[in-house]
């Protein structure tokens, strides 16, 4: 009897299989006739808009690196940031102080992905620089990275939680969590986390937070 319904589930599998594969030649043969019937003009005509397409991308990717996208810089003024966030639609701020060594691991993965995704500008901001904007944006923990779309924050990365709670989460693992939020172009999966794969030799340290004495915000960070 278990033998019958276990060739039952088989017979069902493989109609299924073969199912999809004869929905995908079907759109495979489709696509080929389409193009079998484009004329020279057709050709011509497609040959340009992807040339179009293509010129568009580059003079977008220029203004992007002119306006400081590409590269992972600090911003010398709270003025500066004000301006910085005006002329780019998505920008990554990383609030950070320079006795909070998780800032420093932050800055790693952010340099990569500031190279990786022109259409995003990525920067940086000492606290102690910048009171007014640390005060207004409400920034209590190190690291803080503010999350601004169309000059409005729109979301905060706070200290290593969302990252898997580790100093050794991927630069991937940081991607994913900015695309969450829509703020990077992100092409994986975002109902799902990358995995974060523990090293060998390595040590996972948690993260605690611990206040900074005579400050108004907390060290996302196990040292002063």
């Amino acid at each position: 009897m278990a033998s019958q319904s276990m060739e039952v589930v088989v017979k069902a599998l493989e109609q299924q299989v073969l199912q999809s594969a004869r929905v995908v030649e079907e759109q495979l043969d489709a696509k080929l006739e389409k193009l079998e019937r484009m004329d020279e003009d057709d050709l011509e005509r497609l040959k340009e808009r992807r040339l179009e397409a293509l010129k568009k991308a580059q003079k977008q990717k220029q203004e992007w690196i002119s306006k400081g996208h590409g590269e992972y810089r600090e911003i010398p003024s709270e003025k500066d940031f004000f301006a910085d966030v005006k002329e780019s639609k998505n920008v990554v701020c990383h609030f950070y102080g320079d006795s909070t060594f998780r800032c420093k691991i932050l800055d790693k993965h952010l340099a990569v992905l500031a190279k990786k995704h022109l259409e995003t500008k990525f920067i940086k901001v000492n606290v102690e620089k910048a009171p007014f904007l640390t005060e207004r944006l409400r920034i209590k923990v190190l690291p803080t990275l503010a999350l601004v779309k169309d000059g409005k924050t729109k979301d905060y990365v706070v200290g290593f939680t969302d990252l898997g709670n580790t100093d050794e989460f991927p630069t991937e693992m940081l991607e994913w969590r900015l695309g969450c939020s829509d703020i990077v172009n992100y092409s994986g999966n975002l109902l799902e986390p990358p995995t974060i794969v523990q090293k060998s030799g390595s040590k996972f340290t948690k993260v605690e937070k611990k206040t900074i004495r005579g400050k108004g915000y907390d060290s996302d960070s196990d040292s002063d």
